[in-house]
């Protein structure tokens, strides 16, 4: 094993154009990942994410491609590394969607084992708070990160 490649998969209950939209529409995705004040996602444009526990924090995003059922994206997803994001939306019955989120890769080596747990962590908490937002209207990453804050 020489590279690392994060991959998670989540099923919500809704379609996936409402899945989409959910992803590509700041507005919406201020209501379970990133703070208010983006902008939205737009194939070929540069925006920026912040996040509501950690106002500090700055994230460029580059948007690469956005299709009916695939977002991809670029950022720095480990320290001076960019790292490219795929989600991608599958239309599964009863009206539902399976996303699968990949990140990567990196080397098989201590950095690369941070990352990996790390983001690993990340993605699978950015899809169920999205599940909890588009099912039942819960934000559940209000609050959840105040432990990490400095005090």
């Amino acid at each position: 094993m020489d590279e690392l490649e994060i991959k998670v998969k989540l099923q919500i209950s809704k379609p996936v154009s409402e899945v989409k939209d959910a992803i590509i529409r700041a507005d919406k995705m201020a209501n379970y990942f990133i703070a208010e004040g983006a902008r939205n996602m737009e194939e070929g444009k540069n925006i920026q994410w912040t996040f509501p526990e950690f106002p500090e924090m700055i994230i460029d995003v580059k948007i690469l491609k956005i299709d009916s059922d695939q977002v991809i994206f670029e950022w720095e997803g480990s320290k001076n590394k960019q790292l490219e994001v795929r989600i991608d939306l599958e239309e599964r019955p009863g009206n539902s969607t399976l996303i699968t989120v990949s990140e990567g890769k990196m080397k098989y080596d201590p950095e690369g084992i941070v990352w990996l747990k790390r983001n690993t962590e990340g993605w699978s908490n950015f899809l169920a708070c999205m599940k909890a937002y588009l099912e039942f209207g819960i934000n559940l990453r209000k609050g959840g990160f105040e432990f990490m804050k400095a005090s």
